[in-house]
């Protein structure tokens, strides 16, 4: 047997202990990154690599499986090209605080400065990839000497953990060094398998939160309905079931903002709807009329509280709980394990009579659209078709633009199911690889939902749900256009013309020639849809459908429904 079958490399010693926090890696190869995929092959303890067709598809993979499993996402990319490729999905999981560990391979250290393909050392006349990743990460290091790895990855580790992508500059040389007895890390603390990578935050002890916090929600009994605002945070700390029990005790109405739809129910007679610019036009008045308002885990960006300023200025009692500064001011900030808190206040500022359950609400009000006159199938008909046929557990994954908006507004998310979005950054193209990521995470049904603008940027990471047969149904609204953009063009500018209309492309023709094994439709009318979903959905595997629709409708996007400035 070779020296090398029985050594242990510093690839070695990344794998064995990423494994302890995911089971699944993502990336695409490279001359400086295969000495980790050789060391993935090599690993006792289960872990399948993935390879993507593109750096950005992997990295949203990894984006994906962390927000879907509450796990570590894992990425892995080359140097040059591959490596920058990686940073617009890399600023999306550092703007939406998503634990993404990026694993970027260098050239060997001994040929940096002296001409070496793809150096990235920062000497004169080279790319700093130190300084490049830092600007995306909360946490970016390059590991030079192989006894350094242990301590430089379990600090990585910590940091994406907290909130954020780490990002580890490996040189191959580094990779490839043999890790000696002495060197190798004693003990490296295991999680049990398929556990959280990140804690459910209910950590510590669940009556430790602030007296003034306790005493303003304990004080507007009686003063008016309480209203919780929940945002993504809750989703990060999976504390969804401490967010039940506090809207319980406090007898409140919960509303969500868009990217975070998944964090309640949203068939609970409790449940209000949407926030924000996507959100119900009742909301605005759902927070005015509220004598104690709780932002559990919603900093409220722009998208977020967009017409809910007045409202809540108006609000007498405005608690924050979270560990990121809001937006907006408040009468108390309760930072700290979210789970821990929302469960500690729970305790304490129960209402007489919490336990009952509202009567059935009605359905959620939605924002009015001009209506649409041109071919293809409406947004509301086509995503309401899509929600009576969701099973519960299925998860939703939506693009930007236009088609994100609609769902956003008019999709319920199935009981039990996970939700994603990319509203950090909103890069077109996000679902195709999360959706991917998510689903291999999850192992269950997953639906993509994006446009075609979305499709031509990204939707070949199709081929890697066909490749490892991840369960995913990808929706994609075909209006040959950049529909959001069209939209802006006739809003906001003379709409006499369009940098922004497509010549007609068969996406659905072409995905089924392209991959003859994928079972793929097209419907230009609601009825094909619905038979199109009712066989896409029975099937194990990747599936397909094209939908037809108007380029010229207007979205469920606030924005747009008020009359332009002059």
């Amino acid at each position: 047997m070779s020296d090398r079958a029985v050594s242990t490399t510093v690839a070695d010693v990344i794998v064995r202990r990423i494994a302890a926090y995911t089971d699944h890696v993502f990336g695409v190869g490279g001359a400086n990154i295969e000495d980790l995929y050789d060391a993935v092959h090599r690993s006792v303890r289960p872990l399948t690599g993935i390879v993507a067709k593109h750096e950005f598809g992997a990295a949203t993979m990894a984006d994906g499986y962390a927000r879907a499993t509450d796990r570590l996402g894992v990425v892995m990319a080359t140097s040059g090209g591959g490596a920058l490729n990686l940073l617009a999905a890399l600023g999306e999981s550092y703007d939406s605080r998503i634990p993404v560990l990026a694993l970027v391979g260098q050239a060997p250290t001994g040929v940096e400065g002296r001409g070496a393909f793809q150096d990235t050392s920062g000497g004169i006349g080279r790319l700093d990839a130190e300084a490049i990743f830092r600007s995306v990460s909360v946490y970016c290091a390059k590991v030079t000497r192989a006894q350094d790895v242990a301590r430089v990855l379990d600090e990585a580790i910590a940091a994406a953990l907290s909130g954020g992508p780490a990002v580890l500059l490996l040189p191959k040389d580094v990779q490839a060094a043999v890790v000696l007895e002495s060197e190798r890390p004693a003990v490296f603390p295991e999680r049990a398998a398929g556990s959280p990578g990140r804690a459910a935050g209910t950590s510590g002890c669940a009556d430790a939160v602030p007296e003034a916090a306790v005493e303003i929600l304990a004080s507007a009994s009686g003063h008016g309905p309480a209203v919780i605002i929940a945002g993504p945070e809750i989703a990060r700390a999976d504390a969804r079931t401490e967010l039940g029990a506090l809207a319980v005790a406090l007898d409140a109405t919960v509303l969500v903002t868009p990217d975070a739809k998944d964090v309640f129910p949203n068939r609970n007679p409790r449940f209000a709807g949407v926030i924000g610019i996507m959100g119900h036009p009742h909301a605005p008045a759902v927070v005015a009329d509220a004598g104690l308002i709780v932002l559990a885990g919603a900093a409220l960006p722009m998208t977020a509280r967009a017409g809910l300023d007045d409202a809540l200025t108006l609000c007498p009692r405005l608690v924050y709980l979270g560990n990121e500064d809001p937006f907006v001011p408040v009468h108390a900030l309760v930072p700290g394990p979210l789970g821990a808190t929302l469960l500690g206040l729970a305790a304490r500022t129960a209402r007489p009579g919490c336990g009952a359950v509202p009567g059935n609400r009605s359905a959620l009000p939605e924002l009015s659209v001009p209506p649409a006159t041109g071919p293809g199938v409406r947004y509301r008909e086509a995503v309401r078709a899509l929600g009576a046929r969701l099973a519960p557990g299925t998860d939703v994954v939506a693009d930007a633009g236009n088609t994100g908006a609609a769902v956003v507004h008019h999709l319920p998310v199935p009981d039990g199911g996970r939700f994603l979005i990319a509203l950090g950054m909103g890069g077109m193209g996000y679902s195709f690889g999360a959706g991917i990521g998510g689903a291999l995470g999850r192992d269950r049904r997953t639906v993509v939902i994006a446009g075609d603008g979305a499709y031509f940027m990204h939707g070949h990471e199709v081929h890697t749900a066909i490749e490892y047969q991840a369960p995913v149904t990808f929706v994609v609204f075909n209006n040959n256009a950049h529909a959001m953009c069209v939209t802006r063009e006739q809003l906001y500018y003379s709409g006499d013309y369009s940098f922004n209309r497509f010549r007609t492309a068969e996406i659905g023709a072409g995905v089924a020639a392209m991959f003859p094994e994928l079972p793929a439709w097209t419907a230009g009318t609601l009825g094909d849809f619905e038979l199109a979903l009712d066989k896409a959905l029975s099937i194990r595997g990747p599936a397909f459908i094209e939908i037809r629709c108007d380029p010229d409708e207007v979205p469920p996007f606030a924005p747009f429904l008020k009359e332009p400035a002059p």
